[in-house]
């Protein structure tokens, strides 16, 4: 489709499978990941760092004036208590899933005109809060009312901007997922049995490729929704909790989690 597509997080996961499908389309890529080298089409890039990211988008704008669609793939989460979590871990988890991706989109903005998209990696844990990973369900909490906010900001200017949440997927992110481990007496070990139970449940999670292939087809719909979810467990899930009270639906994650 000759389409210019920037994805980051590109290495692994979503974003290397994405990388794949739109390549096979005929389209440009330009893959943004701190572990790539520099060349034609990959930037090395930590989207933490703000100067960076601007510096990025501008050598990537002066080959290409307009950019098509921009997908923030890049993401990681923070595992244990927020009690006991450090400043550095804390600030972390917000600099690359929130502030990475506002700079991202802050940046390609200029290179963007009518018709172009923004595709924004949330998380079904967004809508799910889970017991020790409070700070990444809320990374991507913020992700979506961010989504939503540029949906309606670019909307006059024919810029379509949505959120798309999976669920669990079989990738390399639960490997590289950080965990503090630390506990007290208040949280005894629950901590440890909660990271546990989450390793033990990786057979159980969707495939790469099928989530992938959900996300491929998203981004290639004419008219973009504000948000969607992907894994049919997750969309039910989400059902119920539009029909259970907040309290029954967290007393319930917790004891599962």
């Amino acid at each position: 489709m000759n389409r210019v597509i920037i994805i980051t997080g590109v290495t692994s996961g979503i974003g290397a499978k994405l990388k794949e499908l739109f390549l096979a389309d005929g389209d440009i890529v330009i893959g943004l990941a701190r572990s790539v080298e520099d060349s034609e089409f990959n930037y090395s890039l930590d989207v933490s760092n703000h100067e960076d990211v601007k510096n990025t988008f501008e050598k990537i704008g002066q080959k290409y004036p307009k950019v098509d669609m921009l997908i923030n793939s890049a993401g990681f989460g923070q595992f244990g208590a927020v009690e006991l979590l450090t400043e550095t871990e804390i600030k972390k988890q917000f600099d690359v899933n929130v502030f990475g991706l506002i700079w991202c989109n802050q940046s390609v903005l200029p290179l963007m005109n009518r018709g172009s998209k923004i595709i924004n990696i949330s998380s079904a844990s967004a809508f799910f809060a889970l017991p020790f990973r409070s700070l990444y369900s809320a990374s991507k909490a913020a992700v979506n009312q961010i989504s939503f906010g540029l949906y309606m900001e670019l909307k006059d200017a024919g810029i379509q901007v949505t959120s798309i949440c999976p669920g669990d997927i079989k990738t390399n992110f639960n490997k590289n997922r950080q965990a503090n481990l630390t506990t007290n007496s208040r949280y005894s070990d629950r901590i440890e049995k909660s990271f546990t139970h989450i390793q033990e449940r990786a057979e159980k999670r969707m495939s790469n490729d099928y989530a992938s292939k959900c996300i491929y087809n998203i981004c290639n719909k004419k008219k973009l929704k504000p948000l969607y979810i992907v894994g049919k467990s997750y969309k039910f899930l989400n059902f119920c909790d539009h029909i259970f009270s907040k309290k029954a639906i967290l007393d319930v994650t917790n004891k599962r989690f």
